[in-house]
């Protein structure tokens, strides 16, 4: 296998090279202003440790693969295209009204409890760009008003004289008959041929979204049109650039789904926390090869942090109405709590609570924290943990950034030690408190809402940062046992390296299963499965249009079902995937009410209601080859000589500790290292704080054990037997 998988973040740029038995893991600062040169930067790293020039790797590799935050930053920085609304006439105001929820979606818990203080995020489509459009077609696709065209084509005119660079046509029911948008989309061509505007985007909803719920769909749409300029250049000069080098296949693109395809079969709303998907991908695997049981992926990079659940069984947790930003949405993606609390997140002294706070404004790579010695001038976390001793100022990504102490304690101090009065030491201790506590509160939240027990849970530590702060974390959630994954600094890039070419697609439907009025079963089943008959040849055309071999290509039916009129889905992996007889019905229902019960309590099931199909889903996918890790060995103590001693400064302790300093490459697969102790490798570092202890594995990879687990390592490995 030679493979090339990147992972592009708001500070580093992340690659994971994979040539035949060679595992490799660079890392290069993101360059915003042209993602490529930061790319290549990474990859050149790479192909210097395999004595080759890239023009040879890039040809020899089967694919390329990549995942980025680059949509999400386009919508913090709102940097988009001016774009036109054309809606139903009669709904030009569905936008802007949001569900009267646009006070509060996106908004931190504490900010909703606020939400007389809070205002509308600044519309991405303002009102004066929003025009309605003649026509009718009822909630069954029939139409009951004919487009009137001579009419939409004064709408288009008037928008595109309002300075439109992009159109967004979503009309009411198109996923029922998208019969209009696809003659509105014909119209606009004739109007504004390419020959006279350029390329000018046009969205249709129903190609975006697949579901009922005319907002979310909307809102998908204009994001999708918001986003696309930038992600279609961006990845275009990328894939261009590599083709100058000879790589010469399609680049993949990770989906926020949990799959992938090529470039061709994207949309730019599909790549939003594609970084972080590709995360949670990577976690699902190494879980089942070294047996963690139930785990907590936690991703703390540059910018932020990301925490996602992986319980085994198959079972993923997707958000179908997620929010993005400010607005609902309702394109299907896996499910990521972010928080802005990472290696660049900028601590603040708030004067109101005489306290400190951390993030979610990030320092990111230019000019990155003051230690960086770039021109930042606020502290950061990054800061705070040089100044309590964790980093070595010459040995920083390894040694390609010399860290500056005096600008760390500068920037500490004039911002925040000076007006707490208090030592740069107490408030770097204060801002790895706050951060650490801000981490395990999002955590346990997360975990709490889906009824789960944080002490049953291993903590997968990974990011440049994890690591570092795995034991502060843990320690405030009370979990004693933390796995340090194979290559956990590049950790999102080896989960881009091992994921499946995979499409979702979705109808939604008003079907009963069970109709508690007439209490007759479902017998239309040509209609149930001719519809997904039509979305697993969706599926297919995609894979089949990107390469994959017919025979190669596997599909799953979801459902998404309720009990009569009730708001609560529940989404249901359907025993088969056609339903031919009332023994299948009969399967399709028992399986609901067993997944019903287990999310909502045995015994709150209502038949009596009626049971209904909202959304008929398909999964369509290839499982490709993925990547194998090297096994464990058995534990034992360290015989390991330090390279070093510092003094570190520990929460609880009010004195420093000298603290050993290990060198990763020199401590062998199976020692134990007692805490306190630091283990540096080129790009991140293994804080084991006191009352923990770390056994090292293969890849460096490692076990971190708390005391109270009782017989060391043994014991948390018969922990995590008891948990599967």
């Amino acid at each position: 296998m030679k493979r090339i998988s990147v992972d592009i973040g708001g500070t580093f740029t992340d690659c994971f090279l994979v040539w035949d038995d060679f595992y490799l893991e660079t890392k290069a600062l993101t360059t915003h202003h042209n993602l490529a040169i930061g790319f290549m930067e990474a990859l050149e790293q790479g192909c210097s440790k395999l004595n080759l020039d890239v023009r040879t790797v890039l040809s020899e590799v089967d694919s390329v693969r990549y995942a980025t935050t680059l949509g999400t930053n386009s919508l913090i920085e709102r940097k988009g295209p001016q774009i036109g609304l054309l809606t139903t006439a009669g709904y030009e105001h569905s936008v802007p009204l949001s569900r009267g929820r646009g006070y509060g979606e996106g908004l931190t818990p504490l900010e909703q409890q606020d939400l007389a203080a809070a205002n509308r995020p600044e519309p991405l489509v303002p009102m004066r760009m929003i025009a309605g459009v003649r026509e009718r077609i009822d909630y069954k696709g029939k139409i009951v008003m004919q487009l009137d065209e001579e009419h939409l084509r004064r709408q288009i005119r008037l928008l595109v004289d309002r300075g439109a660079q992009a159109l967004v046509v979503s009309l009411m029911n198109a996923v029922v008959n998208p019969i209009n948008e696809k003659r509105v989309e014909e119209i606009i061509m004739e109007e504004y041929p390419s020959s006279l505007l350029g390329a000018m985007s046009v969205i249709l909803s129903h190609q975006v979204v697949g579901r009922k719920g005319e907002y979310g769909r909307t809102t998908s749409a204009i994001l999708d049109a918001y986003l696309h300029d930038k992600m279609y250049y961006a990845l275009s000069s990328l894939e261009m650039t590599l083709k100058d080098y000879g790589y010469t296949k399609p680049m993949l693109v990770v989906h926020n789904t949990g799959g992938m395809a090529q470039l061709n079969s994207t949309h730019a709303l599909q790549t939003i926390h594609s970084g972080p998907t590709s995360g949670i991908n990577a976690t699902e695997h190494v879980a089942e090869k070294f047996s963690t049981g139930k785990v907590i992926a936690m991703d703390m990079g540059g910018t932020s942090c990301d925490i996602g659940l992986a319980v085994g069984g198959g079972i993923r947790f997707y958000d179908f109405n997620p929010t993005i930003d400010r607005w609902l949405v309702n394109h299907p993606m896996l499910h990521l709590k972010i928080i802005g609390a990472g290696g660049g997140s900028i601590a603040r002294f708030d004067q109101m609570f005489n306290t400190i706070e951390v993030g979610p404004q990030s320092a990111g790579s230019d000019p990155g924290p003051a230690c960086y010695d770039r021109g930042g001038m606020a502290p950061t976390v990054t800061d705070a943990d040089l100044i309590l001793g964790y980093l070595d100022p010459e040995y920083y990504a390894e040694g390609t950034i010399k860290l500056n102490r005096k600008r760390a304690e500068f920037a500490i101090r004039e911002n925040i030690s000076d007006e707490m009065d208090i030592s740069v030491v107490e408030a770097a201790m204060q801002i790895k408190k706050k951060v650490d506590s801000n981490m395990a509160y999002a955590i346990s939240q997360e975990l709490g809402v889906k009824g789960y027990d944080t002490k049953n849970f291993t903590l997968l530590a990974y990011g440049g940062n994890g690591p570092l702060h795995s034991c502060g974390i843990a320690n405030v959630l009370g979990i004693d046992q933390i796995f340090v994954p194979p290559f956990s600094p590049i950790f999102s890039a080896l989960g881009a390296g091992i994921m499946n070419q995979l499409h979702i697609h979705e109808k939604n439907v008003f079907m009963n299963i069970y109709d508690s009025n007439t209490r007759s079963l479902l017998n239309q089943y040509e209609t149930f499965n001719s519809t997904v008959s039509d979305l697993e040849e969706a599926g297919r055309e995609d894979l089949l249009r990107q390469g994959m071999s017919e025979e190669d290509i596997q599909f799953r039916l979801e459902l998404d079902m309720r009990y009569g009129n009730q708001v609560a889905e529940t989404s249901v992996i359907s025993p088969t995937n056609r339903l031919n007889n009332v023994e299948d019905v009969f399967n399709l229902i028992a399986k609901f009410d067993e997944n019903y019960g287990e999310r909502f309590g045995r015994g709150s099931q209502s038949p009596e209601a009626g049971i209904r199909i909202n959304t008929i889903r398909v999964t369509s996918y290839v499982s490709l080859d993925s990547i194998e890790f090297e096994q464990g060995k058995s534990y034992q103590k360290s015989e390991s000589v330090p390279v070093r001693e510092r003094p570190c400064y520990y929460v609880g302790f009010p004195n420093p500790i000298m603290t050993k300093v290990y060198n990763a490459d020199d401590i062998e697969c199976g020692a134990v290292i007692e805490g306190p102790a630091l283990i540096e490798s080129p790009r991140t570092s293994y804080l084991i704080e006191p009352e923990w202890s770390l056994a090292m594995g293969p890849q460096r990879s490692a076990w971190i054990t708390h005391k109270r687990v009782g017989s060391g390592v043994q014991g948390r490995l018969n922990k995590v037997q008891t948990q599967r």
